[in-house]
């Protein structure tokens, strides 16, 4: 690096001491000079998705956190749930440093990357975290933004976009010909009602608030089950009869939210038979869980499904290993020209990197709510 790059910057990680604890800091950690085949990003805009969560709070609850440290410099210390402590046994001693996505401009670039300096970026991190102002990566983990997008609009290029481009993937890899989504009217959610009506791929969406309904339907839904409403069960049935669904991904996971699925699969499966067999029927059902914002065990009752049933956890790097690379090519590609539209990415609420680590902001992202998404700004 030359002398005018940073040498330093802020950076939060997240250490489990053997005690259980978990400590969360802000602190001034020393840059990765970029090798030839990489860059050094200055952040500008780093989203909070779930799948940050777990390397940054090891399922350790906020509300029974201590916070100390400066304003500036803020540390937290939550003591884990044991069976949370005996879980993440293997990440004691470590500093980690969660984040994997965001987007800012190239400060520094090694030999054969020199045509991205200066370029602003959308990048997915796997071995340094983005919470930070600055990040080292490949250039196979980053990609130049469009010069009419900004990095807000760019930060969140990889994650949501290809998780739900990837989950029509796997409909087709798979051979179903239409799916149930849970958790429906989240960012992903959105963008996956935008891509399957743009595919032609019938999509039955569940949500649990009336205004959520009402979102996707203005998006152009056109199933939507409300799990609030008196009739759900019935909803959701018919909208499974209607469209033939036969796979779900459930962003819910925990608790009875798989077999709920499974079941109503199940019931229009069985009444399609138009006989009855003591064994149901041979339809195959599968629920992928790709999500736990149910934390709670998942519950099945395997009498209730027929005879073919699968529940599955699923990860966006199973089906891109699947696919061809001109096909994730083509998704690329797809996602950077449509990060205005189709793969929007909608920010209820920016702050800084000391903020990450506020009490209250803590506890708003630590929720989860459906609808609500988190912006770091790593400038401010």
């Amino acid at each position: 690096m030359n002398d005018n790059t940073p040498s330093h910057g802020l950076q939060l990680t997240s250490t489990l001491d053997a005690d259980g604890t978990l400590r969360l800091a802000l602190i001034e950690a020393p840059l990765d000079a970029p090798a030839s085949d990489e860059v050094l990003v200055r952040l500008e805009a780093v989203p909070i998705n779930p799948s940050d969560l777990m390397p940054l709070l090891a399922g350790g609850d906020p509300a029974t956190a201590h916070f100390g440290g400066s304003a500036a410099r803020p540390e937290v210390a939550i003591a884990l749930p044991p069976e949370a402590a005996q879980a993440y046994a293997g990440r004691i001693g470590a500093a980690l440093q969660p984040g994997l996505a965001g987007a800012g401009t190239v400060v520094a670039a090694g030999a054969d990357a020199q045509h991205l300096l200066g370029r602003r970026v959308t990048l997915l991190s796997l071995r340094r975290g983005t919470f930070g102002q600055y990040v080292t990566v490949t250039t196979a983990e980053c990609a130049p933004l469009p010069e009419d997008l900004s990095s807000r609009e760019g930060a969140d290029a990889f994650c949501n976009p290809m998780t739900a481009l990837a989950i029509a993937e796997t409909v087709r890899l798979d051979g179903h010909k239409a799916l149930i989504h849970t958790a429906a009217a989240s960012n992903l959610g959105q963008m996956l009602v935008r891509i399957c009506a743009e595919d032609g791929l019938p999509l039955v969406n569940v949500v649990r608030r009336a205004e959520q309904a009402q979102l996707l339907r203005d998006l152009g839904a056109e199933h939507v089950c409300n799990s609030a409403d008196p009739d759900f069960a019935a909803q959701l049935r018919d909208a499974i009869a209607t469209t033939g669904a036969t796979v779900a991904f459930d962003a819910i996971g925990g608790g009875a939210s798989p077999g709920l699925l499974l079941e109503a699969m199940e019931d229009v499966a069985a009444a399609a038979m138009g006989f009855y067999s003591p064994y149901g029927s041979l339809t195959l059902k599968q629920v992928n869980i790709y999500g736990h914002l149910d934390r709670t065990p998942t519950v099945l009752h395997n009498a209730r499904y027929g005879m073919l049933w699968d529940v599955r956890n699923w990860a966006l790097p199973r089906t891109l290993g699947q696919l061809p690379p001109e096909r994730i090519a083509a998704m690329n590609a797809r996602v950077l020209g449509g990060l205005k539209t189709t793969f929007a990415s909608h920010f209820t609420r920016e702050i800084s990197l000391a903020q990450v680590l506020d009490r209250e902001t803590m506890a708003a992202y630590a929720k989860l709510a459906t609808g609500e998404k988190f912006l770091i700004n790593p400038t401010l």
